[in-house]
Formats: C-alpha cells, structure tokens, sequence
C-alpha cells in the first residue's frame, strides 16, 4: 500500500507540487483576508482549479496505491467545493 513502485521505499507523503502549493495559498488567502464578492470567488475558483489539477494527477501518476487514494479523496473535495459553488 505504501511502497513506491520504482523505488519499493515507503512513500506516505511528499514534497507538495506547484498545484498544491497553490491550493495552500489560496487557503491562506481566505483565512487571513477573508476576501468577499468577486474576488472570494475568483480565490475559490483558483483553489478548485489547483486541488482539482494536484488530486488527477495523484489518481493517475501516484506512486503508490495510498498516493491514489488521497487523489482520489482530493477529487471528492474538489466535486463538493465545485457543487458548494453552483449553488
């Protein structure tokens, strides 16, 4: 479950990417300024688009089957942040 599968090392977690680093940022964003209107959600928007980019590439790319998993619960965040949005 936790072997990467090139190296057979352990791999539970990662040096972040650009997209999830990213996502860090905008979480801050809205922590710290809590911005409202337009640019709360051009803020959100951004976060969707990069925990979304960060959590396809784990399914796909992921070292292992843990790494797949978190992508692929990182896809489920990103489906109710979007369905949070349309509404």
């Amino acid at each position: 479950m936790f072997r990467d599968r090139r190296t057979g090392r352990i791999t539970i977690a990662q040096v972040p990417n650009v997209a999830l680093w990213t996502f860090f940022v905008t979480v801050v964003v809205r922590w710290v300024l809590s911005p409202h209107g337009v640019v709360r959600t051009a803020v959100d928007a951004v976060a969707e688009a990069a925990l979304a980019a960060w959590a396809v590439d784990e399914v796909l790319r992921g070292v292992n089957p843990w790494r797949r998993l978190l992508g692929l619960g990182g896809c489920g965040f990103v489906v109710v942040g979007v369905m949070s949005l349309v509404r």
